[in-house]
């Protein structure tokens, strides 16, 4: 195979993953292919008490107690019914799965090289800690998360004990 490149063949820019973009609100969010486990269509979780509001409950996959984060609540965005389109995203975060309610799944695409730009300086306090950055997608910024930060430790023992309180009354 020669070193040298030819004029027929064109650079092809480097793919550093694939990203899955998905709909809250009118926002547009993504997350690595890698942390997103299955989308599955919408099903009304089990309430589980004393956790945080932006929890809707637990949901049984593939035999596991899964916690259900409302991630229009999470952000901040006004509520929304779930409607046709409505999915919930199971991710692997650090191991462990965690379920996301979105408005709506829309694609898996690739992530080209040097399209992740690091959020801008206004993205600060708690919104900030779930950003790995900003991806331009047509004529969209899209906010590229991280789902291994959508829980934080005190909310993750918080989970834990409310999810062991109902997988012990199964």
């Amino acid at each position: 195979m020669s070193a040298t490149r030819t004029a027929t063949a064109p650079l092809q820019p480097a793919t550093v993953s694939k990203i899955v973009t998905f709909r809250l609100a009118d926002d547009l969010f993504a997350a690595d292919i890698y942390s997103v486990e299955r989308v599955l269509r919408y099903k009304a979780p089990t309430p589980v008490p004393n956790v945080p509001e932006w929890i809707d409950g637990v949901i049984d996959y593939q035999g596991r107690v899964v916690p259900l984060i409302n991630l229009r609540r999470r952000f901040e965005l006004p509520a929304s019914e779930p409607g046709p389109e409505t999915r919930i995203l199971v991710f692997n975060a650090g191991g462990e799965w965690i379920g996301g309610v979105v408005d709506a799944v829309l694609d898996v695409a690739p992530l080209e090289a040097g399209k992740l730009a690091p959020p801008p300086a206004l993205f600060r306090g708690l919104a900030a800690e779930y950003l790995l950055g900003i991806v331009r997608r047509a004529e969209r910024l899209v906010i590229f998360l991280d789902v291994g930060r959508l829980l934080s430790t005190s909310d993750r023992l918080v989970l834990e004990r409310a999810t062991d309180a109902v997988a012990s009354k199964a």
